[in-house]
């Protein structure tokens, strides 16, 4: 009982709601380390402790919720007084959180980081921001941000109006960062630069299998004559959807600067949006007006520089805000999620397979 409890203690530590795997990796540690704890007759030799290190932490976290732990009581059982429809939702953490609902600082609790809250609103409103105190406010008020953005799950408008220092570039990544511990574009920028070229080579083997979309791509990219490294990026993002087989549903998007914005937006769940000078002319021209993210129909980031440096922001986000990957481009996210940012250790069987075909 000594192990199993020391044993849930430095797990929790390091992650509340570990997967099947990584239960397993321990126990098989455990086993390889203090081989007199192998169980006798068994094939593995660390099944029975991979079970009981399951409930074991089971049982721990039923203590911290009942101490009321942030991080396990968002997952609280509630009664249908308290939820009208009597579901449960489980909001642990899935796609590689290491600080998913931390708990509060030491002597602060919701009422003291409120008026934290208060003074990053201010400083927002100001025409020259203090980002030093933004990033102190920021770093501060995280526990109380994470309970809201997890138990709440409020609309990204609503989240603009109470978080607005949130959808600053720098505190994307830096949000990213204290959520994740990774560097959003360091990690991000070097898996592509490290993965773009075995890309390629497996659109252009395989182009005849995914339509004019990908020879369109494909010849594009051809035609570049500078900031060819950028363009390979933008091309292999562009490209991975239809590579993956995803929904139809664009992720990447164009429009007019002519069009409506509530037209460039319509109907968007998530997306990387470029707008394009209207000149007029019978075929739409290809100078870019401006690159924008967009969430709940709503241009969240705009004036980006290029679609690989928005599509980091977008992927940022959905971490920052504790938005799920929609279905119609689960694999994309996913392929971005485990190949390229290295965010979890299990994934569906259709990343799996591009995941060796870029590893042979």
């Amino acid at each position: 009982m000594d192990i199993l409890d020391k044993l849930a203690q430095a797990m929790f530590a390091l992650k509340a709601y570990p997967d099947k795997y990584q239960i397993e990796t321990v126990s098989s540690e455990l086993v390889r380390k203090y081989p007199c704890l192998k169980e006798p007759g068994s094939g593995t030799g660390h099944q029975g402790w991979t079970t009981s290190i399951k409930y074991k932490l089971g049982n721990y976290r039923s203590k911290l919720r009942q101490a009321g732990c942030n991080e396990v009581s968002v997952n609280r059982k509630r009664g249908r007084d308290e939820d009208a429809d009597g579901r449960f939702t489980l909001t642990k953490a899935k796609r590689g959180e290491v600080n998913h609902v931390p708990d509060h600082p030491d002597n602060y609790n919701d009422d003291s980081l409120e008026e934290h809250r208060g003074i990053l609103v201010t400083e927002m409103k100001k025409r020259s921001k203090d980002v030093d105190l933004i990033r102190s406010k920021m770093d501060l008020t995280f526990s109380l941000r994470r309970k809201e953005v997890v138990e709440v799950q409020a609309m990204v408008t609503e989240i603009q109006e109470r978080w607005p220092a949130l959808f600053l570039q720098a505190q994307i990544c830096y949000e990213f960062l204290r959520i994740t511990t990774k560097d959003l574009f360091g990690t991000f920028t070097a898996a592509m630069d490290e993965y773009c070229p075995r890309l390629i080579k497996l659109y252009r083997v395989r182009k005849g299998a995914f339509g004019q979309g990908m020879e369109n791509l494909l010849d594009s990219l051809d035609e570049q004559t500078s900031d060819i490294a950028q363009q390979r990026m933008r091309m292999c993002l562009e490209g991975l959807p239809l590579f993956v087989r995803d929904s139809g549903q664009k992720l990447f998007l164009k429009c007019l600067d002519t069009d409506p914005e509530e037209k460039q937006t319509a109907g968007v769940k998530m997306g990387v949006l470029t707008v394009l000078v209207d000149d007029g002319g019978p075929t739409p021209s290809q100078m870019v007006n401006r690159i924008a993210v967009v969430l709940e129909e709503t241009i969240v980031l705009s004036d980006l520089p290029d679609i690989p440096t928005a599509f980091a922001y977008l992927f940022g986000l959905l971490y920052a805000l504790n938005i799920e990957f929609p279905k119609e481009h689960k694999y994309t996210f996913e392929t971005v999620q485990h190949i390229i940012m290295g965010l979890s250790t299990s994934c569906s069987q259709r990343v799996r397979s591009l995941k060796t075909k870029l590893l042979s």
